[in-house]
């Protein structure tokens, strides 16, 4: 397999994208696919961003040298887990990356305000809990509104783990067998 892959995982703050990023991979792995894995949000973390260098420019070049050191060891199949990232004004930033004719798989992860609010509040042990329950519904409606229409939506309310990574998996065609 020469062409590149990437499994984009998006939805509010509280769905759960990075323990379903990290399921999919527990499955990938149990199937023996190659494979790799990067939590978006730590691909930006800096305070303050650098004068002109916005942290999305630094998300962009973070992931660059990440995929090209996982890209010389030979993986060409990536699972990430962002917000935002299914958004189609980031598919540049990962053709930029990955190259320009890298296959792109988007799934939605949803959540209603109150599950969102019950994980986030399990989650958040600082003074962040308000602003990220606030950011997290904003951040729903920016999905609904512009995601593209080639990005599957699953629900996560009352859904165990194993059963939406098992539907994500699905959507990627990336096990032996499965369609996606």
């Amino acid at each position: 397999m020469d062409q590149a892959e990437v499994l984009l995982i998006g939805g509010r703050a509280g769905v759960g994208k990075t323990t379903v990023g990290w399921e999919v991979s527990t499955r990938l792995r149990a199937a023996r696919v190659a494979h790799c894995v990067i939590e978006g949000d730590m691909m930006g973390q800096v305070h303050p961003a650098p004068e002109g260098d916005p942290r999305r420019r630094i998300a962009e070049r973070n992931l660059t040298a990440l995929w090209t050191n996982y890209a010389e060891l030979g993986y060409r199949r990536l699972v990430y887990t962002h917000t935002v990232s299914v958004l189609a004004e980031n598919e540049g930033m990962f053709r930029r990356a990955m190259g320009a004719d890298i296959r792109i798989v988007r799934v939605v992860l949803t959540a209603s305000d109150a599950t969102a609010r019950e994980r986030l509040t399990g989650r958040e042990r600082g003074s962040e809990l308000e602003h990220e329950v606030e950011g997290s519904a904003r951040k729903a409606r920016i999905l609904d509104e512009q995601m593209p229409a080639d990005t599957m939506r699953v629900v996560t309310d009352g859904r165990a783990v194993v059963d939406i990574a098992r539907e994500v998996v699905a959507a990627t065609g990336w096990l032996p067998g499965a369609t996606g």
